[in-house]
């Protein structure tokens, strides 16, 4: 059409605007979801370290241990739907904030259990307090960054997790050598001064975030009406494929596939980190040690999560992607268990967290291509609050197979490399109908212009 310019024109005049606009966001955005995400992880999986400890002074089975430390999940499944309903109408900035004060509260009353029934009451309300709190993020990950960019945005978002796992195993070990202090056992302290900085994160989560693009008045308003149109566009364009109401979105099967290959992830995922410090500790001298030890596999964790989320996106592939990673994952810890020799055992560890940890930023990516709305809040809530079931059933059953089999952890990684197993077969079988990520034209010209 004659005036129009050419497709590598309005692409680098888009472009122009795009990084500057994307590059503030990110800078504002990300440091406080990052920190929050970081300190719910920790919550969530402290109790792994606890345990060294813990379990030995209350009398827990390992058994029993793993129902506690997985009946979380059970907490997080019935309120997460509705949480993230309540996300999306209220907005995130004050539901956000609520969720990191109240779990901070219930995560320090850790300290207060003397026995099982206590410990899975206290687990289970941790998990109604914190449930919304990941796919809330997600969902609003998706008010304020277009689809191009969602994978490597996600990839380090959920960076958190490994970060959060080096910090919180060396911090971890040291706690536990506060033992005595004040009249409080090690793994009292732990629960104590790790629960702090999410209320103090929850009150600044209130005041610094801004809840939509249109509310953003550090950005110019070039650039609010910019990310404004593209977000609406590619919203527009979703819906024109397909629209879903939530109760579509929560019957649809892709969603009820994509909650089991979550569930195939959760299930060793959980699996492994509630159980990797006690692994470990027969590789170290002491607590702190054992801390070290455990945050090596989360250091190259982090870098392949990073990395595999941004080939992702460049390569604008996302199924395979998945797949890929939840192999590598399997294959780790089938690897970790067959292995005697220590240094090894490290090696396989660390290969099964970077499967597992990469498949995170990819995998998110296909359901917030293809809901928007309410439907998006629900959707993405319940391939969480389903898939999260897997952090239920992964420790609990490592737990039982662990003491019928004399306390080893050999069948027990076997039975918890099944769970990707099935999630890269799912993924695999889905294929087509899930490769949801469709990147508009002036987009695509905008990558080659690059």
């Amino acid at each position: 059409m004659q005036g129009m310019p050419s497709p590598a024109v309005l692409a680098h005049e888009v472009t122009d605007i795009e990084r500057e606009t994307i590059r503030r966001v990110s800078r504002r955005l990300l440091p406080m979801l990052i920190v929050c995400y970081f300190v719910a992880y920790l919550d969530r999986v402290n109790v792994g370290f606890a345990s060294l400890t813990m379990n030995k002074a209350l009398g827990f089975s390992s058994a029993v241990y793993g129902f506690g430390g997985g009946i979380f999940f059970l907490g997080y499944f019935l309120f997460e739907v509705p949480s993230n309903i309540l996300l999306s109408k209220v907005g995130a900035r004050r539901w956000i904030a609520r969720i990191l004060v109240t779990w901070g509260i219930i995560s320090a009353c850790t300290a207060l259990i003397t026995g099982p029934v206590s410990f899975y009451s206290v687990r289970f309300l941790l998990g109604l307090a914190e449930a919304g709190f990941f796919p809330g993020i997600i969902l609003y990950l998706t008010w304020w960054f277009p689809s191009y960019y969602r994978s490597r945005i996600v990839g380090v978002f959920m960076a958190a997790i490994p970060l959060s796992n080096i910090l919180g195993s060396l911090v971890s070990g040291e706690l536990l050598n506060l033992d005595g202090w004040m009249g409080l056992a090690g793994w009292q302290w732990l629960f104590v001064l790790e629960a702090v900085p999410a209320v103090v994160l929850g009150i600044a989560f209130w005041l610094t975030m801004t809840d939509w693009p249109s509310e953003a008045h550090w950005l110019s308003a070039e650039q609010r009406a910019w990310l404004t149109e593209r977000l609406d566009a590619e919203r527009a364009q979703r819906e024109a494929i397909r629209h879903f109401g939530l109760r579509e979105a929560l019957f649809d099967r892709r969603v009820l596939l994509l909650s089991l290959v979550y569930f195939g992830g959760t299930f060793s995922g959980y699996g492994i980190v509630l159980f990797q410090p006690q692994i470990v500790h027969r590789l170290a001298a002491g607590f702190g040690m054992t801390g070290v030890i455990n945050a090596i596999p989360y250091v190259f964790a982090a870098l392949a999560m990073i990395w595999w989320g941004r080939h992702s996106d460049h390569s604008g592939e996302r199924p395979r992607h998945v797949a890929a990673a939840y192999t590598v994952s399997a294959a780790g810890l089938i690897a970790t268990a067959m292995m005697t020799d220590p240094v090894m055992t490290m090696v396989m560890l660390v290969v099964a967290a970077m499967g597992q940890s990469s498949t995170g930023p990819t995998f998110w990516s296909l359901p917030t291509a293809m809901l928007s709305g309410t439907a998006a809040a629900g959707g993405i809530a319940l391939i969480n609050a389903l898939g999260n079931l897997g952090g239920f059933f992964g420790p609990y059953l490592f737990g039982l197979v662990r003491d019928a089999t004399g306390g080893s952890f050999t069948y027990g990684l076997m039975i918890l490399a099944l769970g990707p197993i099935v999630s890269a077969t799912v993924v695999l079988i889905l294929g087509h109908d899930t490769r949801l990520e469709h990147i508009p034209r002036r987009e695509m010209a905008a990558r080659r212009w690059r």
